[in-house]
């Protein structure tokens, strides 16, 4: 039994559990026990993708996936070819867990259901003998000092004091924590000697009132390009308005990119949208020219000929002070200038943030340069690892955080056992 491996998990989301239970199957004979400080594990992953549960993305080169992480991407290169989207895929369906694909590249359940993953992830670890303890939070863990230079190295050793005020030891110790201000796992990172990056949040939705989005809560534009004027952000895709302001992935994915910079301006700032890419307004009037001599007699509120949703096209025309009973041929040129100003470079005043309560995530944590990705191991603390979003990693919407807490919980696991 001295010989045993002791291993603690810290954390009951999707990370701890698939480092829990990636452990335990690679060294059956480990003891490896799994705090949640909660009543209910797993609980991000029950509410993500709408319920459904975007397990990751059906992106299968690693020099291509990386390229969806604002930071992380270059740890994360070798990190994905060792675990990666497609090994996910046969991990669930070797647990009789089919995945789809859907047209955007994210991947759920065929069933709809994030029960299905939240099952089959319980299912595997009780499998595994992984002890799950619930509302057993952690108040306190100290470690075994490194040996001094020329010294025998010590067996990593940790004592976890519990918020029930028992306490526990293992020879290794991962941290899934989450990130987030807040977050347990950064706490005691920080008071094992690991510096912090700071957490703010990355997936967020805009507050913007303005006339042009006013009542008009559920619309969808589907390709849009949205930038921030005097900086190098830049992001494109469908955009939904909200009875908020502004959402969809066009908006998160420059809300992740530009997660620090925006925190810095207090979420307040100037947001261009082109709503007709890749018109320019020199191209689009041209065409707008074209259309007025094409259909002279058509009224401007009838119809859109960009394709996009006629309430959103009603409420730029009104922004471009554009009757839309005029018709095309009473357009002036002023006027024609005016509509596609609106059109192609939309400047909206953001006066706040909202967070996607179905994809809450944050950048900052864990700082990476103190991290060996091979192993997810501590380079300052023999024995620690960690996994998920306690790092400093962080991804665009469509699964790609889920699928870093999977891959970085699997090269913890598999190294905390030995293998």
């Amino acid at each position: 039994m001295a010989d045993t491996r002791q291993v603690i998990v810290v954390g009951g989301g999707a990370a701890g559990f698939f480092g829990a239970i990636t452990c335990a199957e690679a060294d059956p004979a480990a003891k490896v026990i799994l705090l949640e400080a909660t009543a209910h594990p797993l609980a991000k992953v029950r509410v993500s993708g709408g319920g459904r549960c975007n397990v990751t993305h059906a992106c299968f080169e690693p020099k291509e996936l990386v390229k969806r992480y604002p930071r992380g991407a270059r740890e994360l290169l070798g990190a994905f070819h060792r675990w990666q989207p497609r090994d996910m895929v046969e991990w669930f369906a070797a647990r009789g867990v089919e995945l789809k694909t859907e047209a955007d590249g994210r991947m759920f359940p065929v069933t709809d259901d994030s029960a299905t993953i939240v099952e089959c992830l319980q299912a595997a670890a009780r499998q595994a003998g992984v002890e799950l303890r619930t509302v057993c939070g952690v108040r306190t863990v100290t470690g075994r000092p490194p040996p001094r230079a020329g010294a025998a190295p010590l067996s990593p050793h940790f004592a976890l004091t519990l918020s029930n005020g028992e306490t526990l030891g293992c020879d290794r110790l991962l941290l899934a924590t989450g990130g987030g201000r807040g977050s347990a796992g950064l706490a005691i990172a920080e008071s094992l000697g690991h510096a912090i990056e700071p957490p703010v949040p990355s997936l967020f939705t805009f507050h913007i009132d303005d006339p042009r989005v006013e009542g008009i809560s559920g619309v969808a534009a589907p390709d849009v390009v949205t930038t921030v004027p005097g900086t190098k952000l830049r992001e494109s895709g469908p955009l939904l308005v909200t009875h908020w302001g502004m959402s969809g992935p066009a908006i998160l994915k420059l809300s992740a990119w530009g997660a620090r910079e925006l925190a810095a301006r207090n979420y307040e700032f100037t947001l261009g949208v082109n709503f007709a890419p890749p018109h320019t307004r020199e191209s689009l009037l041209k065409e707008l020219g074209t259309l007025r001599t094409a259909h002279p007699k058509k009224q401007l509120g009838t119809w859109c000929p960009l394709g996009l949703p006629l309430r959103l096209w009603e409420k730029l025309l009104a922004a471009a002070k554009v009757s839309p009973t005029a018709t095309w041929t009473g357009l002036s040129n002023d006027a024609l200038g005016s509509l596609a100003t609106q059109v192609v470079a939309a400047e909206f005043r953001v006066v706040g943030k909202s967070m996607n309560n179905e994809e809450f995530v944050t950048c900052g944590g864990v700082r990476l340069s103190e991290v060996d990705f091979k192993t997810m191991e501590s380079r300052l603390c023999p024995g620690l690892h960690f996994a998920g979003e306690v790092l400093d990693i962080d991804g665009v919407t469509g699964g790609f955080n889920f699928q870093a807490a999977w891959t970085t919980a699997w090269l913890a696991g598999r190294a905390m056992a030995g293998a």
